[in-house]
């Protein structure tokens, strides 16, 4: 089965020197791509000068972590892509437990592999460690993360399992399945995109899953870290439309209660003195008003009647109950 890896770039010509390396080494099976949003610095020449094996695909515009994508794999024929991030260590042998599960399983669209944290090795990564789920009000965590809460990897996760969702850092997803959701919603721009692309293929019946024993380790904050409100900005609002194009139930009820615990993180933003995240929550909201119309009717098509979630509360969870460790139940 042939793989596009496809490395979205945008001036990351620094990260391309630090982890392309890899990739070109381990990824023999496959077809590399670098996807680059209009970067101005100098990571084409750096390309075309260091890896002539290594396919260009050049956007006309930076348009964020979706539309650079979609523009991407749009004339890509591979029967699989590879989102990858520019900021990821790929391991020898890491596409084979990805080839042999999509050929075994015909109804698995989506997979991501381990992701460990490539500043602390035996540490799962931020964004999606061991795959990835949500609770009830789309408050998203990973087995091996949850919150801001890390695990540290003793093999515990070290499985094949079905997880809700797949870190867009890494993610494995069938050509055509990608083009039947017409890829990504370039409205995200960035941050939580994958979320919803899974949630609307589970709506379809394609299957997300995790291979534990395929394994990559992800630097991170490459492009928005934790500290940058902007980040917040984009999680809290793309966290609002993908409940609301996809959870099932009294939608009202859902988002009215959701509006409440955003309004509590404002609180905690004010009270550490993090004035301009409370902003992006505010702005986030905003935005989200302006563009709810449009969500509703987005709704009608992507609505899955089936229960999407584990938990009610990881929010409860975790800042009342003390969980610091993913449990299944």
């Amino acid at each position: 089965m042939k793989i596009a890896v496809v490395i979205l770039n945008w001036n990351g010509k620094k990260l391309l020197e630090q982890f392309l390396p890899s990739v070109v080494e381990y990824s023999k099976e496959a077809a590399i791509y670098v996807a680059d949003n209009a970067s101005t610095d100098d990571s084409i020449s750096f390309i075309e000068a260091h890896y002539p094996m290594v396919h260009l695909i050049k956007n006309k515009e930076n348009g964020g972590y979706a539309k650079g994508y979609n523009d991407a794999l749009r004339n890509l024929k591979e029967p699989v892509f590879c989102l990858l991030n520019n900021d990821v260590e790929v391991t020898d042998k890491w596409l084979d437990p990805i080839i042999q599960t999509f050929n075994n399983e015909p109804k698995t669209g989506i997979i991501q592999p381990k992701i460990l944290d490539y500043k602390r090795k035996n540490y799962f990564e931020y964004a999606g460690a061991a795959g990835g789920f949500i609770d009830k009000f789309g408050y998203p965590y990973c087995r091996g993360r949850i919150f801001d809460s890390i695990e540290k990897d003793l093999g515990q996760y070290n499985d094949d399992a079905e997880i809700f969702w797949a870190s867009g850092a890494c993610l494995f997803i069938r050509n055509e399945v990608y083009n039947t959701l017409n890829g990504l919603d370039e409205s995200f721009f960035a941050h939580m995109e994958e979320i919803d692309l899974c949630w609307r293929a589970k709506n379809l019946g394609f299957k997300v899953k995790y291979a534990g024993t395929s394994q990559v380790f992800h630097l991170g904050g490459a492009t928005l870290n934790s500290l940058n409100p902007q980040k917040t900005y984009f999680n809290f609002r793309n966290s609002l439309y993908t409940l609301t194009k996809n959870a099932s139930g009294n939608l009202f009820l859902l988002i009215f209660t959701r509006l409440l615990l955003d309004g509590i993180a404002g609180v905690k933003f004010l009270l550490e003195l993090k004035f301009k995240h409370f902003l992006a929550i505010i702005q986030a909201h905003f935005s989200f008003y302006k563009h709810f119309k449009v969500l509703l009717n987005q709704r009608k098509t992507y609505i899955n009647k089936e229960k999407y979630y584990i938990k009610t509360s990881i929010v409860l969870d975790y800042y009342v109950y003390k969980n610091r460790v993913y449990k299944s139940s």
